[in-house]
């Protein structure tokens, strides 16, 4: 029988705005496209862009294209909305719902 590897919760979902803290994108801001959570890693806009080579098809034309490569979590602070500065991230309940909120300002996040 085969063991299910443990993911913890993430604090960064797909659609947040993050800052990089750490790497050559350091200070870098981007909309979090996708989030892998057993890998825990996620794939920023504008960060960590690699090139991407394409061969021409008949459907379209081949060339050297930029794609954004994942980044580890750890790398990456969720911004505050109300002041727009990197914050960490809190749960608590309110009512039956486990909400993340920010650890700088209180305020509840989505």
């Amino acid at each position: 029988m085969s063991k299910k590897k443990f993911t913890a919760k993430l604090k960064i979902k797909k659609g947040d705005t993050v800052v990089v803290t750490a790497g050559a994108y350091k200070n870098k801001r981007g909309e979090v496209l996708e989030v892998f959570p057993s890998k825990n890693r996620a794939t920023v806009s504008d960060v960590n862009l690699r090139k991407k080579h394409n061969k021409p098809t008949q459907d379209q034309p081949g060339g050297i294209t930029d794609i954004p490569a994942s980044i580890h979590i750890s790398n990456l602070m969720l911004v505050d909305p109300s002041t727009g500065e990197p914050t960490r991230v809190g749960r608590k309940k309110e009512g039956d719902k486990l909400m993340r909120y920010s650890k700088k300002s209180g305020e509840i996040i989505k």
